[in-house]
């Protein structure tokens, strides 16, 4: 797996989401129950952040920011940043995470998947259907099998969601993290 390339993926397909977010929209529900849109694209900054301190600095912060302003496009800038950085720094040492070590490609692969379910979180906040690219979604779910764990459920992530046999990366990933393959809106 090309780490890289699975975050630069998610990135194009969060970015595509985030393309629907119309001013007034800030206060509209999404899949992630606790947190409006304004929050959710506050979170995905954060994620945003966090990468980018890892690829150029080596290290990630305990403490989130706050963005300010048009969140959407602070969300497209910080996507660029993050790219020109993993394509720029050529970082390929462990990042501390707090006093942890973290290997770079592991965090840029957990990173893609933030990236690209709270993509679809978007997408669906905003009305605009948008399924993850079954490739990306097939890439993205045994990483995702990796990181979650039980006691992620409840607090980051719901419990999983029964999905029938012939469901597809897509609906796998989706399921897995908690969410099902559509939201009222």
């Amino acid at each position: 797996m090309n780490c890289g390339e699975l975050l630069e993926r998610s990135l194009a397909y969060a970015l595509g989401s985030v393309a629907g977010v119309g001013p007034g929209s800030l206060e509209r529900g999404t899949p992630c129950a606790e947190w409006d849109l304004g929050e959710l694209l506050g979170h995905l900054d954060d994620s945003l952040d966090a990468l980018h301190e890892g690829l150029t600095g080596g290290r990630i912060r305990l403490s989130p920011g706050r963005p300010g302003g048009d969140l959407a496009c602070a969300f497209r800038t910080r996507a660029c940043a993050v790219l020109g950085a993993w394509v720029g720094a050529g970082r390929r040492e462990p990042v501390l995470v707090g006093e942890l070590p973290l290997d770079v490609r592991v965090m840029a692969a957990v990173g893609a998947v933030e990236i690209a379910v709270h993509g679809w979180d978007v997408a669906q906040a905003c009305g605009r259907p948008r399924p993850l690219p079954d490739p990306l979604a097939a890439e993205l779910l045994p990483v995702a099998r990796c990181v979650v764990a039980d006691g992620d459920r409840g607090v980051r992530f719901g419990a999983p969601v029964a999905v029938p046999p012939d469901a597809g990366p897509h609906a796998r990933l989706l399921a897995f993290l908690g969410r099902r393959d559509s939201f009222p809106g």
